[in-house]
């Protein structure tokens, strides 16, 4: 445990430095780094940048191909955050309708560029093709999922934190070293959501799709480094293919859920 809390502190204080940083900065004015929360009020995005940052570097520490992961999901919430941030369209019906009809929007943009790096992910992470895949699908649906319940101040951070919880746990005695990867990757995640946490709850920052979809990757990428150890599939490095076919399932039913909650609160006028 003392790996997991040099890491997540580590992490904490990288995204307070880098949020302070941008602060004192405000790279190409204030008021691009300002939006207006779910109710009105004034919030600053100097938290997603700096919690993706953060994230991706603790990451890559561990594991280069979950930090690539993890930076390619900030950039493409990123992208989103800037590109579409008049687009009230939210969730992955409304940009599948929009593709659908020739409109490439950001969110489709991201959906694709993120997908596509869980699964370039996963195939380094693992090392059987349909464990690829079911690593690529963890990855990017964790993402998307963090994603998508980022309706409301703070909900996205504290579900890390508690999704991130029991990755810690896992690399006891005998667990196996990916078991050890994946706490690692999930005392990362944690350190940021911390950070950015009571800011974000006192509604005084956002973390915006940027932060939102880094973190998940993140999760995503311990969960699956947590299931095996690198590059193995035997059910002796601590978990195999039934621990990834039920974390692909589970990411899969909460984006969906959390998807209807999106709508939910568009269409009664959230964010």
């Amino acid at each position: 445990m003392i790996r997991q809390g040099v890491s997540l502190g580590l992490s904490a204080a990288l995204t307070r430095a880098t949020a302070g940083a941008l602060r004192a900065k405000a790279p190409g004015g204030r008021e691009r780094w300002e939006r207006k929360n779910y109710a009105g009020r004034t919030v600053e995005l100097y938290a997603g940048p700096a919690s993706a940052l953060a994230v991706a570097v603790g990451a890559g520490r561990v594991s280069p191909a979950a930090g690539v992961a993890v930076a390619v999901a900030g950039i493409c919430g990123a992208y989103d955050d800037i590109a579409g941030a008049d687009d009230a369209r939210r969730g992955f019906r409304a940009h599948r309708r929009a593709l659908w009809d020739g409109e490439v929007t950001s969110g489709a943009v991201k959906l694709f560029g993120i997908s596509a790096a869980g699964l370039v992910a996963g195939a380094f992470l693992k090392e059987r093709p349909l464990d690829k895949l079911l690593a690529g699908v963890v990855i990017a649906g964790a993402a998307h999922f963090v994603n998508l319940v980022d309706v409301r101040p703070g909900r996205a951070a504290a579900a890390v934190l508690a999704l991130g919880a029991p990755g810690l746990f896992r690399a006891g005695a005998g667990a196996g070293a990916g078991a050890g990867a994946g706490a690692g990757i999930a005392a990362t995640a944690m350190g940021a959501a911390a950070a950015v946490l009571p800011d974000d709850l006192g509604e005084r920052a956002m973390i915006g799709d940027t932060g939102a979809h880094a973190l998940g990757a993140a999760l995503g990428a311990a969960a699956v480094a947590g299931w095996g150890s690198p590059r193995s599939s035997g059910a002796e490095s601590g978990g195999g293919r039934v621990g990834l076919v039920a974390h692909a399932a589970a990411v899969v039913a909460a984006a969906v859920y959390g998807d209807k909650v999106s709508e939910t609160v568009r269409v009664l006028g959230g964010t």
